[in-house]
């Protein structure tokens, strides 16, 4: 059937994108002196990519994750049907749990949505000590789960695809 390769392809080119902005994001906020677009025209790669105005990343952000984890659940029984037990039938049984991780981040993530686009409203000038706390906290932690479920989604689309 070429429909779920097809979403398998869509779902890897929206996880790239997302993958790029909430890491560009978080480089912004770590580098708090940078995050407004205020880099050096001579500052070093990471300054000038850090240089960004993080704050329009957030719908991007969370428009890519929906979307991600749209295509990822339409072909979710694919993956159920055919890969799953032919990791279970080689006796991978860290391939099988590391999909369920990979699941788990998922929806940790999805829950933490509301609350990045809350951090995120806040104006710049509104923003205190603990509100940029908060942004970075979990800026951080989105980027953490996006990078984890790409790698994993990866390695086991490499071992095993669809």
């Amino acid at each position: 059937m070429l429909l779920i390769p097809v979403l398998l392809l869509l779902h890897g080119l929206i996880a790239v994108a997302l993958l790029g902005a909430i890491t560009h994001q978080a480089a912004a906020v770590l580098r708090e002196g940078t995050a407004r677009g205020t880099a050096h025209p001579r500052a070093s790669f990471a300054g000038r990519y850090a240089a960004v105005a993080s704050r329009g990343f957030a719908n991007a952000v969370i428009a890519l994750y929906v979307a991600t984890l749209v295509l990822g659940g339409l072909v979710y029984p694919a993956y159920r049907l055919d890969v799953r037990p032919a990791f279970e039938e080689m006796e991978l049984g860290w391939a099988v749990g590391l999909f369920e991780l990979k699941e788990h981040w998922g929806g940790i993530g999805l829950a933490l949505l509301p609350l990045y686009r809350a951090c995120w409203r806040q104006e710049d000038g509104a923003a205190d000590h603990a509100m940029h706390k908060g942004r970075t906290g979990v800026t951080l932690t989105l980027a953490f789960i996006v990078w984890f479920d790409f790698i994993a989604g990866h390695l086991l689309n490499n071992l095993r695809g669809l």
